[in-house]
């Protein structure tokens, strides 16, 4: 018995003796500038990574100790490295399927408009229906584009093309017979049916109105969604982006990729806030899921979009004082929403652009956190572009989160002025009040509406240069933040936004191993050459995923 007590004591000795033995790490990470946005270790020079996490984070003789004859090192020499770059507002497949869609976007002018969507049509079977576009009618003037336009080059082809910011649509004439829509068609709430002086549609459709022909194109195939997912992912990880908040739908794709462990961009997937129950009942059958896809969101919508004057303000809009735009829900119904999803434990994530629709979703806010009591709700406002000056400090005292698009300030920033006048315009796109509010402001990109670019997105914020050159020392100047304060909106905070801080958002030991690798340090360059920085690498989970080639 007593050999048998000390071999017992021996073995004991020896396990916390091996307990205590440093870790190998697979790779390590050495000779690098990393911002980590990790306010208690906010420089390092390499990483340990073991798997798909960070083992250690801190100078490059620290890191060396996890080093084993079998770990891979990787030198950066000098590069630099953030967290991976989550994007808080994305219309994911959306956007993959307009990859392989006519591209309208830089359209100059109602010729070229036309003429692209001619040489499109050349290229598909007659009768496949043409969509995406992302078309800007302010590159020609503002005049909205028509059917006439293109009736004549798509005669054989259903053309269902949207506005880059997705709140308004042209069909062509073939579209509308398929649609059994002619001039007699009512006029729909919560959306606008565009006719010229004689009462003849024009073919554009807002907001709700757009219903009418969305329910009659055809849905895609599971093999063309799969790959529209795929071509997402791997176009966003050219751009750094290692996380995305998906804005609902396509549900069953994102579950195909992740039983088959084809994901190589974490996805917070929302669900329409009319479904509610239906994201309940999963979540109490199947749970939120993992660290690749996530749910518990659900998008909702207050009002359309300043360039579609479908924005609701308290004031009319500048150019067309007889309109202030309209409410795509009615505040009851909204009200009734959240309040029965907030009961049921669900984040709600509700896009408000005007002042009138912001004010009344912090109203509905509020009221609900009161009837429903105290907890961790994360509240977000998607969007929340143009907000009087008295609900900033609401932000930061109902602990909504503000989840904004800087690229779309750079580029509504040529044209937003004359709708909303010089007075509005102070408080739009307004990152440094929310900042300076205590506001947890967190960035993302609206892909497909705005490029999925938070190199971009960061230029944008801290700039605030007009795409159209015009504004070289910003556009609303005084909105301006800091290149850590943007690095924290497209990181700790994004994460935060998600619920997800405590395994993303920074370079933390025990977190995953997401980040990106610039050719440049985004702090010490001259603001305006951000836009020029070259994403070298792209790694997911300790993983890389992109490369760029050399």
């Amino acid at each position: 018995m007593k050999n048998l007590t000390y071999l017992l004591f021996i073995q004991a000795l020896l396990f916390v003796s091996c307990s205590k033995e440093t870790p190998h790490a697979d790779r390590i990470i050495i000779n690098a500038t990393i911002w980590t946005g990790d306010e208690h270790n906010p420089e390092a020079q390499a990483m340990a990574i073991a798997g798909d996490t960070l083992l250690a984070v801190g100078s490059t003789a620290e890191i060396e100790k996890f080093k084993a004859n079998n770990t891979e090192v990787i030198d950066l020499n000098g590069a630099f490295v953030t967290p991976g770059f989550i994007d808080c507002h994305v219309h994911f497949l959306a956007g993959g399927f307009n990859l392989s869609g006519v591209q309208l976007r830089d359209a100059r002018t109602r010729e070229e408009f036309v003429q692209r969507i001619k040489a499109f049509a050349e290229t598909i079977p007659d009768g496949t229906w043409i969509l995406g576009g992302d078309w800007d009618h302010e590159n020609w003037g503002g005049e909205l584009p028509s059917r006439e336009w293109i009736d004549a080059v798509t005669p054989n082809h259903p053309v269902w093309i949207t506005r880059l910011d997705g709140h308004m649509s042209l069909a062509n004439s073939v579209a509308l017979k398929l649609s059994d829509i002619d001039n007699s068609v009512k006029d729909v709430d919560g959306g606008t049916i565009v006719r010229d002086a004689k009462g003849n549609l024009t073919g554009i459709f807002k907001d709700n109105a757009a219903n009418l022909i969305d329910n009659h194109v055809p849905e895609p195939t599971a093999g063309q969604t799969d790959k529209a997912l795929q071509a997402a992912m791997e176009y966003v990880a050219s751009f750094g982006v290692t996380s995305v908040h998906h804005m609902a739908g396509y549900m069953d794709a994102f579950d195909r990729a992740r039983k088959n462990n084809t994901m190589i961009t974490r996805v917070y997937a929302m669900y329409p806030i009319s479904r509610w129950k239906t994201l309940d009942d999963r979540i109490k059958r199947e749970g939120r899921g993992d660290n690749w896809l996530k749910t518990g969101g659900l998008k909702g919508f207050v009002d359309g979009s300043l360039g579609s004057h479908t924005a609701a303000f308290f004031e009319p809009f500048t150019d067309t004082p007889d309109d202030s735009g309209f409410f795509v829900n009615t505040p009851e119904q909204l009200y009734e929403w959240v309040s029965e999803a907030d009961k049921a434990g669900l984040q709600l994530v509700i896009h408000a652009i005007g002042d009138r629709a912001i004010n009344t979703l912090l109203n509905i806010y509020e009221r609900v956190e009161n009837e429903n009591g105290a907890k961790d709700r994360r509240y977000r406002i998607e969007h929340a572009q143009h907000i009087q000056p008295s609900d900033f400090p609401r932000f930061a005292s109902l602990k909504v989160i503000p989840s904004m698009q800087p690229y779309h300030a750079i580029d509504d920033g040529r044209w937003a002025e004359k709708l909303i006048g010089a007075e509005r315009i102070k408080t739009t796109y307004a990152f440094k009040s929310l900042f300076d509010a205590g506001a947890r402001v967190a960035f993302g990109s609206d892909w497909f509406v705005a490029p999925p670019t938070p190199l971009e997105g960061i230029y944008a914020a801290v700039t605030r240069r007009t795409i159209d050159g015009m504004n070289p020392d910003g556009w609303v100047p005084e909105q301006k933040i800091t290149v850590e304060q943007a690095l924290i909106a497209y990181t700790r905070n994004a994460a935060y936004a998600s619920f997800d801080e405590n395994i993303k958002g920074t370079l933390t030991a025990g977190k995953l191993a997401d980040f990106v690798v610039l050719s440049d340090d985004l702090r010490t360059i001259a603001p305006e050459q951000i836009q020029h920085v070259k994403v070298l690498k792209t790694w997911v989970g300790g993983k890389e995923v992109y490369r760029i080639n050399e």
